[in-house]
């Protein structure tokens, strides 16, 4: 998604993109994994307007995508929405300390600060590619769960909890630092002297 910083005026223009599996493919390069989560198109509505010499954006996510539950291994899917705000500075003769940073700024037009509601552009173009990018990024859970109470698979016959139980019994491994405790003078899973 382009914007003409040129065509902006000081009152909100509406951009809408459509955040697709290729077109992460294409920016990821080789993120299959992210890429099969959005089996279906996030769409992404962009309100930009100028503010002096600043670009400011706002606007929403909103989709679902498709994960695997990392208890239970079970397929779902899981809704997305989320609001969003990025003021950019003109750039000028700034160039980023990192590395990434420069290269975005020279790719993109665009580059994002430590937070990621602030950045800089340059030149007349904006892609915010790499910015809607980020904001897909930070909407991937780290441990996905197709619901709060998930039992999960039972780790000696691996049936799902959440459909049956199963006749294993649990056992509490013995503590790793058990072995410490011949250090304070007891002895192992004894008690004290």
């Amino acid at each position: 998604m382009k914007l003409l910083v040129d065509r902006l005026s000081d009152t909100p223009d509406r951009h809408d993109f459509s955040a697709t599996p290729e077109w992460w493919r294409e920016l990821a390069e080789g993120a299959e994994e992210v890429a099969e989560m959005l089996e279906e198109a996030v769409e992404c509505r962009v309100d930009a307007h100028r503010m002096g010499e600043d670009v400011f954006l706002s606007g929403e996510l909103e989709g679902s995508l498709a994960l695997t539950c990392g208890r239970c291994l079970a397929r779902y899917r899981a809704p997305v929405r989320e609001r969003f705000r990025l003021v950019l500075e003109p750039a000028g003769s700034r160039v980023p300390a990192d590395p990434e940073g420069a290269a975005a700024l020279a790719r993109f037009g665009l580059s994002l600060s430590d937070e990621l509601e602030y950045g800089w552009f340059r030149g007349s173009e904006i892609d915010l590619s790499v910015f809607l990018h980020e904001v897909i990024a930070l909407l991937l859970p780290v441990q996905p769960l197709c619901r709060e109470d998930c039992r999960g698979l039972c780790p000696r016959c691996g049936m799902d909890r959440n459909v049956s139980s199963c006749e294993c019994v649990e056992t509490n491994p013995a503590s790793p630092f058990a072995v410490l405790e011949v250090l304070r003078g007891g002895s192992p899973g004894g008690d004290e002297r």
